[in-house]
């Protein structure tokens, strides 16, 4: 299956979000489709839109259209309100919902197309249909993404595939090295505070034994 070049900011998203970072919880980052499907395999038409402040209460439908090549028009072919409804002929029992199931607020709203046919190639539109509801208004857009469909009998690897993936993982390696070095400066940092203090107990403990010592000498010698 074909794959899109990622953007360096795609995988420190990934890895923050698979670390467990706090700065990525709730977040939404809009990924693109693949576009290279292999026949007689199944394959995700993506579309992600993420809405832009996740304090408005929303909800949202989609809508799929298709155009394969040589042809003008899109048609319809598939339908998300709250369920799937397939309607196109040419796709009845191929598409399923592979998007957002928690919640009539989608953000992702892509489907699933199994036994990939050649006739599959062409034009995917998706079309969210989203209801922001403020505390005085509702206001409602329509957001479009395309996916642009190759169907091909045998999976291949560009160029362009290899490099993206070479900086993935770089990406990814750096980042870990990063953390790790954090790691170390902290624990030398937090081992040199303890250090500190240890030393410093012990010149106290030190002085206060001194000071006892001189008085126990000066009352020998008052003594005397």
């Amino acid at each position: 299956m074909g794959r899109n070049i990622v953007s360096l900011e795609q995988v420190i998203f990934v890895l923050l979000c698979t670390l467990g970072v706090g700065m990525c919880r709730g977040a939404c980052a809009e990924v693109d489709s693949d576009t290279e499907a292999v026949a007689g395999k199944g394959f995700k038409l993506g579309c992600i839109s993420c809405k832009r402040r996740s304090e408005v209460e929303g909800s949202a439908t989609v809508d799929w259209f298709f155009r394969s090549k040589g042809q003008k028009d899109f048609e319809h072919i598939y339908n998300y309100d709250e369920e799937g409804s397939i309607k196109s002929f040419q796709f009845e029992d191929r598409l399923d919902w592979f998007g957002s199931r928690q919640s009539n607020d989608i953000q992702d709203a892509s489907i699933f197309l199994t036994n990939v046919t050649f006739n599959d190639s062409g034009t995917y539109r998706c079309r969210v249909n989203r209801l922001l509801t403020y505390e005085y208004y509702e206001y409602q857009t329509k957001i479009f993404k395309e996916v642009n469909l190759t169907v091909v009998g045998k999976a291949t690897r560009g160029t362009a595939s290899i490099v993206s993936e070479v900086m993935m993982y770089v990406a990814i390696i750096g980042l870990q090295v990063w953390l790790l070095i954090e790691m170390i400066y902290c624990y030398r940092k937090i081992s040199a505070a303890g250090e500190e203090a240890l030393r410093e107990a012990a010149n106290a403990e030190y002085l206060a034994l001194a000071s006892e010592s001189k008085d126990n000498c000066a009352g020998v010698q008052v003594g005397d």
